[in-house]
């Protein structure tokens, strides 16, 4: 695989292993690897076959294109104002609002922005 490709599948492995709050620990006991094998796949030095990818998507709960792909290939803008760690943090702190990030994902721009209409309405509501 060429650099670009493990630059984009290393940095999104890290983002998915922050939020859900593992380390390259939990990983390479979950995938029966070696520490410096996750540590070669989260620095950008190598990637898994495809197999192994698609064994950790399953346990990261994502699609391939999500560890694949460039992160601003589907995510929604207003993600990006955030900083990562301060996302990974945040969901850390308040599991309960993973599953809303989790779902905002795969939602269109356009429909966040007409249920922020609704609700900012039933705010200014008596």
């Amino acid at each position: 695989m060429d650099e670009k490709m493990r630059k984009i599948f290393a940095e999104n492995l890290n983002h998915y292993l922050a939020i859900n709050g593992y380390s390259q620990a939990d990983l390479a006991r979950h995938m029966h690897v070696s520490t410096a094998t996750t540590a070669k796949w989260c620095t950008a030095q190598s990637i898994p076959r495809l197999d192994k990818i698609q064994t950790i998507c399953n346990w990261l709960g994502v699609e391939k294109t999500e560890l694949l792909e460039p992160a601003n290939a589907n995510a929604p803008e207003y993600y990006f104002n955030r900083d990562a760690r301060d996302l990974a943090d945040f969901l850390h702190k308040n599991p309960e609002y993973k599953v809303l990030f989790d779902a905002s994902r795969k939602v269109k721009k356009s429909d966040i922005e007409t249920v922020v209409k609704m609700l900012n309405g039933l705010r200014d509501e008596p």
